[in-house]
């Protein structure tokens, strides 16, 4: 047992204890394998929590990169660490028994999604299956269970009539509470009070939906105050409220616009298509998507383009990018509810910063709801680059990027707005 004192540049001393073992000439081939295998996990554990590297004991760290050990190192062995930077470990591996392995497997869990979920934990159940789940034979054992265990004993049997504990008592009120609950009263005039008092209950109904008070009313009684229908027969303040058929909000019309029309027309440059919507067009090829993409840089006319829920991959979303970079005339670009990557999503921000004309990027609802911090932290740098944009359609997780992308946005707006004053008053 040895004690080693590690000092670093900011003058952080820590004492870490490592215990060595010793051979012995009695030993088995089987324990030595064991005594190799408890050495190669002591190594990997303390590589990882001491950042030592070899011999030159250096420390990889964003903010101090020397160690200096005041004592000499901790042996194992009898042999330096370093002597077991060399060490094969497949080799140590392929000696080591079954039940070694699966004690490995135990302390490793692997973080790799390639794996199946039975294989990245210590999950062990050798147990065949039964046969196939009976769900009804399941639930039908779980009642019968259920019924046969026998309920707890209780302290103090149930008697219908007598109170079993202690009988809770609200606290006495103090002097000085009872006159300020007297005290309390209401004056709304003599006006008031006649229109309250000889109000009907209807009207007391359209008084309270009118003031918002939804807790005193149904919703038909709501709805009816508020299109002046008439209070329904028998639904009053003691009326028995009945549940009503829900409404069905009918069906969003299917998206008719031609495909191959509106194709033909940005490529004509035609001057009558400022406002292209293939929202919720489902199977547009890849070569429609492309060929639209590579007539938007001589289009000088469409201001919106709206692609929401039709299937945009990353290779034709990267073929937006090059297409929005040369781009002089669009202003609105909704693409919401797709199948693009974040990095993807990171370069058509990008190419916003070469055309400088788009003033409103709709793109959340992609196939990751989560960017992470790094593509969050670009894509707020490119924002905050980018003088003309307006409104971002993205979902950020973090407050940092959410709050320096609102304040240069309103910082756009602000600017605009003022150029507009000053146009207009000169």
């Amino acid at each position: 047992m040895g004690t080693v004192e590690e000092t670093y540049e900011s003058e952080v001393r820590r004492k870490v204890t490592r215990t060595s073992y010793k051979i012995q000439e009695d030993m088995t081939d089987e324990e030595v394998r064991r005594k190799l295998f408890a050495a190669y996990v002591r190594k990997a554990s303390m590589a990882g929590l001491n950042g030592v590297n070899g011999e030159n004991g250096r420390r990889t760290s964003s903010t101090t990169t020397t160690t200096t050990m005041t004592t000499q190192a901790a042996k194992l062995y009898g042999k330096d660490l370093s002597v077991y930077d060399d060490l094969d470990v497949d080799t140590l591996l392929s000696q080591l028994s079954p039940e070694e392995i699966s004690l490995l497997a135990k302390e490793v869990d692997p973080d790799d999604n390639l794996l199946p979920p039975s294989q990245r934990c210590s999950y062990e159940c050798e147990k065949e299956p039964t046969g196939p789940l009976d769900r009804k034979k399941l639930i039908e054992h779980i009642n019968k269970q259920a019924l046969e265990t026998p309920d707890r004993p209780e302290a103090k049997p149930f008697v219908a009539g007598v109170i079993r504990g202690k009988k809770w008592e609200p606290p006495e009120q103090s002097e000085k509470e009872r006159e300020a609950d007297e005290q309390i009263a209401i004056d709304m005039g003599d006006e008031y009070e006649h229109a309250l008092n000889d109000a009907t209950q209807e009207e007391i109904i359209d008084l309270a939906a009118i003031l918002g008070f939804h807790s005193m009313m149904n919703q038909d009684q709501y709805h009816a105050s508020l299109l002046n229908k008439g209070q329904p027969i028998g639904l009053g303040w003691d009326g028995v409220t009945k549940a009503t058929q829900p409404k069905a909000y009918p069906a969003e019309p299917p998206n008719l616009t031609d495909i191959d029309k509106t194709i033909r027309q940005v490529q004509e440059d035609d001057h009558t298509l400022t406002d292209l919507n293939w929202n919720n067009i489902k199977n547009i090829s890849d070569e429609k998507f492309e060929s639209l993409f590579e007539a938007l840089p001589e289009n000088t006319h469409l201001e919106v383009l709206n692609l929401t829920n039709v299937g945009l991959t990353d290779r034709v979303a990267l073929k937006l990018a090059e297409a929005l970079e040369r781009n002089q005339t669009l202003r609105v670009l909704n693409m919401e509810t797709n199948f693009v990557s974040p990095p993807v999503i990171v370069k058509i921000v990008k190419a916003l910063l070469k055309s400088r004309t788009i003033e409103e990027l709709r793109a959340a609802n992609q196939r990751s709801q989560v960017l992470g911090n790094k593509i969050e932290m670009e894509i707020t740098q490119l924002v905050e680059a980018n003088p003309s944009l307006l409104r971002l359609g993205l979902h950020l997780e973090y407050n940092d990027a959410r709050h320096r992308v609102a304040s240069h946005l309103q910082r756009n707006i602000d600017r605009i707005r003022q150029s507009r004053v000053g146009v207009s008053s000169s």
